[in-house]
């Protein structure tokens, strides 16, 4: 089994990973891996944070001359941040309690409950665990999945299908989103609504407000059968949902043509069967996006994801003083007033993880040579009732 584990504060020394199950004699290419988090820190609509750090991967064990060891892999991304936040941050030494203090809660946040849950007057305690800069240990970590998944042609993209209620309602190629996501500084492909959407975030800007949006991921070259109909968390589509769910700021994840599903007749949403001797077993259309029983099809896997317009704005809204229980403006913490293209880059490696820990699950092997063999044994087996691409 596949799994991680998090540590780490957004102004602390460091984000700390350890990925294990990963297996043995796996190439990591670091620059593939750094150019995810580059990604991850870009995007119109990002604050001055992005402008302190530059995030990199640092491997601190479980890899020898770029290949796995096979044993936990132990990730490092340091904050840069950290120099300015020393006396107050220090795990080791006392620190400045008062000048960093955030006692007004922000609606939205996870502020005032995990004051509350865990005893503190003090938000900081919070908000610096549940910051969304979590997210580059786990943009690091479903880098590595990648690394693993592209030695069998696995393909991933994202990209931004909405911000602000400027929506882009084409359907693409997945090589289309591929080829020209990355040109975009709000990683649309439509270039027409591009000029339309920064426009959108400017004003939202200006206004002291914050915007969200949708997010689409796509993969491809999935082999049918990963996950199971067996059991209620064996469910491929399951465990995405909880891990996007889990992702901060996402409130709403769908499959496929999701929730318009319960607006059509059954035969407007699935997906007709059909054999063709060059390409196998295939489906007419892909509308519920590569997932049928809680299993991939083989088809495409295409998912979106509802992110939430950032809490922290700079006209703040009421709130109260945790400590006072005073009505008070909530806290201003220095923030991004869109992270929308930076959530496409996350979701995107929240889903590699996933879809890598059943991929692994599924062909099972300790070293990437069982895992070839056994990869093409699956292939072999499904024969002519197969999947063909």
């Amino acid at each position: 089994m596949l799994r991680y584990l998090t540590s780490g504060e957004s102004h602390g020394q460091s984000l700390i990973s350890i990925l294990d199950g990963v297996p043995a004699n796996i190439e990591l290419d670091f620059e593939e891996i750094n150019k995810e988090l580059k990604k991850r820190q870009g995007g119109y609509g990002r604050g001055g944070r992005m402008q302190i750090e530059r995030d990199k991967i640092n491997i601190l064990g479980g890899v020898r001359g770029k290949k796995t060891l096979g044993g936990p892999i132990s990730i490092e991304i340091k904050n840069k941040d950290y120099e300015n936040w020393t006396k107050y941050m220090n795990p080791m030494e006392a620190v400045d309690l008062e000048t960093r203090k955030v006692s007004n809660v922000r609606p939205g946040h996870a502020d005032l409950v995990g004051c509350l849950k865990y005893d503190f007057e003090d938000a900081r305690n919070v908000l610096e665990r549940s910051s969304a800069r979590e997210t580059a240990s786990r943009v690091a970590v479903g880098a590595i999945c990648k690394q693993i998944l592209k030695n069998f042609n696995v393909e991933f993209t994202s990209h931004v299908v909405n911000i602000g209620g400027v929506e882009d309602k084409n359907l693409y190629e997945f090589d289309y989103i591929k080829e020209n996501v990355d040109t975009s500084q709000i990683r649309c492909v439509n270039k027409n609504l591009e000029e339309k959407i920064i426009e959108r975030i400017d004003k939202a800007k200006s206004e002291g407000d914050t915007l969200g949006g949708v997010v689409e991921i796509r993969v491809k070259n999935i082999i049918p059968g990963l996950g199971s109909y067996t059991q209620f968390d064996k469910k491929i589509d399951g465990q995405l949902a909880m891990h996007l769910m889990a992702t901060q700021a996402i409130k709403g994840v769908e499959i496929g043509i999701g929730f318009d599903v319960s607006s059509l007749a059954g035969s407007c949403v699935m997906d007709e069967i059909s054999y063709d001797k060059n390409e196998g077993i295939k489906r007419a259309t892909n509308r519920l996006g590569g997932i049928e029983g809680g299993m991939t099809t083989g088809e495409e896997i295409i998912i979106r994801c509802a992110m939430k317009p950032i809490p922290t704005l700079y006209k703040p809204l009421n709130s109260i003083n945790i400590n006072t229980l005073e009505s008070y403006s909530a806290s201003i913490e220095r923030s991004d007033n869109c992270a929308v293209p930076a959530c496409s880059v996350v979701c995107e490696n929240v889903v590699a993880f996933v879809i890598c820990n059943h991929f692994l699950e599924k062909i099972g092997g300790d070293n990437l040579n069982d895992l070839k063999s056994n990869y093409n044994s699956y292939i072999k087996r499904l024969g002519e009732r197969g999947w063909k691409r």
